[in-house]
């Protein structure tokens, strides 16, 4: 998965922010979130959905019944996608083996293949 260099650092950026501020940068949605909690949780928008405009990130929170709970929970969980989007995967290049590492790989095989042929001489095949 590659990460466009921008939203890395919208990312970056993001991350910097307190939380009142990263708040204002995202779009929150409040919305009635379903599953057991009763009538309670059934009936009022607890539910919160936060979405970070500059990297088109978004997280929600539904498991409390609680809308002011939720939105800290949502807002714990943009801050982990955040810094998942700031990683930067290392460059692998592919390597040849080396001289030793073949001559050691090969003296085994060969060693297991003279064990293997004395098996069939004992056997008398």
């Amino acid at each position: 998965m590659s990460i466009s260099p921008a939203r890395r650092q919208a990312a970056l950026d993001a991350l910097t922010l307190d939380d009142e501020s990263l708040l204002k940068t995202c779009e929150v949605d409040y919305f009635i979130a379903s599953g057991p909690g009763g009538q309670h949780r059934n009936t009022t928008a607890s539910g919160v959905r936060l979405t970070h405009a500059p990297t088109e990130l978004s997280v929600s929170a539904t498991e409390r019944r609680s809308q002011v709970q939720n939105k800290g929970v949502a807002l714990e969980r943009l801050r982990e996608g955040l810094k998942v989007l700031t990683f930067v995967p290392k460059v692998r290049r592919a390597t040849k083996p080396t001289a030793g590492s073949k001559r050691r790989r090969l003296e085994g095989k060969k060693r297991t293949s003279e064990k293997k042929a004395q098996r069939t001489i004992k056997s008398g095949w």
